[in-house]
């Protein structure tokens, strides 16, 4: 069983679901008759460190995103817009500015070089506060937040597309149509969350079992 941690407005919860090597090298050549063989030594030393470098740049290299190399957020008024002249799937990470997982997310699966590729190809991907203050106008309704000077009130679509479960971070998936597949809650590890988006983005879903779908899937992502 996989545990997941979410945040709820009454507190953290827990709910069961679906150094980089820096060592300082000092060389301290010998005086008088040590001199000649230190200094022979130190240049051993460097030339195996010079060799060494590239490797470990290289290695470095592949761990991180390439600089400007992130997801592309898009407000969601401005994500339903595109998906009227460019069809599809659209991510929505709810989130709150208190949710202390939902910035772990950010800070650690969210930066994942594989995720954020396949994010950026196959999703609109959507920042949405679940208590935001303002009115949103989707599929033809008038969503509000009900009491936008309370603390911690939920906007009246972070409901609707939460179906009332009110955690997290939360993840809301749309399919071209803009209909809700499904919602995953909980912080999510990069391998297991490259497995979730492949899973809705392939379309696999439509006709495998989530557990049929993990047995064969074959990730690149690594925490």
């Amino acid at each position: 069983m996989i545990n997941i941690w979410v945040d709820q407005p009454k507190g953290l919860t827990q709910i069961n679901n679906f150094e980089q090597f820096n060592s300082d090298n000092r060389f301290i050549l010998a005086k008088n008759n040590f001199m000649k063989k230190n200094f022979f030594i130190s240049l051993i030393v460097i030339a195996a460190a010079l060799i060494l470098t590239p490797d470990l740049t290289s290695a470095q290299a592949k761990a991180s995103p390439a600089s400007g190399d992130k997801i592309k957020w898009l407000d969601f008024e401005v994500a339903v817009a595109r998906n009227k002249k460019k069809p599809k799937k659209m991510f929505i990470d709810m989130y709150t500015s208190w949710c202390g997982w939902c910035k772990k997310m950010d800070k650690s699966t969210f930066i994942n070089p594989v995720i954020v590729a396949y994010m950026n190809k196959h999703y609109y991907a959507v920042k949405f506060n679940a208590e935001r203050k303002d009115t949103v106008n989707f599929n033809g309704t008038k969503f509000i937040n009900a009491n936008p000077t309370g603390s911690r009130s939920s906007h009246d679509l972070a409901k609707e597309l939460l179906s009332g479960r009110m955690s997290y971070p939360s993840f809301v998936f749309l399919d071209e149509k803009l209909d809700k597949v499904t919602t995953v809650p909980g912080f999510r590890k990069a391998p297991e969350f490259e497995a979730i988006l492949n899973y809705i983005g392939s379309n696999a879903y439509r006709s495998k079992k989530w557990e049929e779908f993990t047995a064969s899937f074959n990730g690149t992502a690594v925490e």
